[in-house]
């Protein structure tokens, strides 16, 4: 296991972990982007639909396309934005908060698994590591120095 990068352990880690929730919401003839979508959404205000692309960490194209998907399929719909007449508000449907319930429920089955193989020093050991990642990349500490020119 040393000889693996941290990338390549977070990269093949995650592959797998979409994965697994992708084959378990095909089942149900969706997709994890659609759950991680409803579990986004605010059941009770709804959402702008510009803030959940940053929500998400999707692009907007990815995003247009899965918002569509749900919307054909009776999981949400776009009302106009009260506090902005430009913006639209994504509301769940009743049969959006089912499939949001259900989707809650597989990602807590998922972190109670995992939390009843770990110590809670080695979870924090975990959040602490990914948390010191993400400072790290948004602050550009990784790649921001200047960096030769390979030829």
């Amino acid at each position: 296991m040393k000889d693996k990068t941290i990338d390549y352990v977070l990269r093949t880690t995650w592959l797998a972990v979409n994965k697994m929730y992708n084959e378990e919401a095909a089942q149900f003839d969706t997709t994890m982007a659609t759950g991680f979508a409803l579990l986004s959404i605010d059941p009770e205000k709804g959402t702008p639909s510009t803030a959940l692309g940053p929500k998400m960490g999707m692009e907007a194209t990815s995003l247009s396309r899965t918002l569509k998907t749900m919307e054909e399929k009776g999981l949400i719909i776009r009302k106009p934005n009260p506090e902005d007449g430009r913006g639209v508000l994504i509301h769940l449907t009743e049969f959006g908060q089912e499939k949001r319930d259900y989707s809650r429920e597989k990602v807590l089955t998922f972190n109670n698994a995992i939390r009843a193989h770990l110590s809670e020093e080695k979870l924090n050991h975990f959040y602490e590591v990914t948390e010191l990642i993400n400072e790290m990349i948004a602050n550009k500490k990784i790649y921001n120095q200047k960096q030769p020119v390979l030829k």
